[in-house]
């Protein structure tokens, strides 16, 4: 076999194991690093982070628990929707992921997402959702907020956790995303997240219209 052809094989089995891993983390991968559009010109877009695979309390799920508020959010208001998923996923186990995500803030690290969204300019509110790692959002979200001019959005944080509440992240955002307006955020545990069902379709339907949405 010529040695181009190696490479050409090479970088083909590498790419197709890499869309493996991070189908097996973060869904189907047939929406990893695009904006799945409600319809043209939207104004309002949901953007989140979420983990697939094992977490505290609830096992091994197949669906993120931030991921499953995000896609009621868009659908509830008529939302786009962009996930930020890292390029390198995090561990499926929960006690490696945790250790890993710890290093992570200790080095204030910013992680690299797939993707990116095109006419950032046109969305006017954000949904912006996240769970609570270590008393803080995960760090990829750090990388997705400091490379956007966030000046005169409305940003709305949806945030799922296991006994910690929104931890103050909140005032983090209002920080991060300079010239934002912070409006009232939505907190839910992840169990209640993966079994509540109609119960939590209601519970998002009367947060938003107190946020006239």
């Amino acid at each position: 076999m010529r040695p181009n052809v190696r490479l050409i094989l090479a970088a083909t089995v590498a790419l197709v194991a890499q869309s493996l891993i991070t189908s097996a983390a973060f869904g189907d991968g047939q929406n990893v690093g695009k904006v799945v559009k409600a319809r043209e010109n939207n104004k309002m877009l949901v953007v989140y982070f979420s983990k697939a695979g094992e977490n505290y309390n609830v096992g091994d799920v197949k669906t993120g628990n931030t991921k499953i508020l995000a896609e009621k959010i868009a659908k509830q208001v008529g939302a786009d929707l962009f996930e930020i998923a890292p390029k390198i996923p995090y561990p499926k186990k929960y006690d490696d992921c945790t250790d890993f995500a710890k290093e992570e803030l200790r080095k204030k690290a910013r992680p690299e997402y797939l993707g990116e969204i095109e006419n950032w300019e046109q969305y006017e509110v954000v949904f912006f959702g996240y769970p609570i790692w270590w008393g803080d959002l995960p760090m990829p979200c750090y990388t997705f907020i400091e490379k956007r001019d966030w000046n005169g959005k409305k940003v709305i944080p949806f945030i799922t956790h296991e006994g910690s509440g929104a931890s103050g992240t909140p005032k983090k955002l209002e920080k991060s995303c300079r010239g934002a307006k912070i409006l009232k955020e939505f907190v839910m545990t992840g169990t209640q997240a993966q079994k509540g069902g109609a119960q939590n379709d209601a519970k998002l339907s009367d947060w938003l219209k107190g946020l006239k949405y």
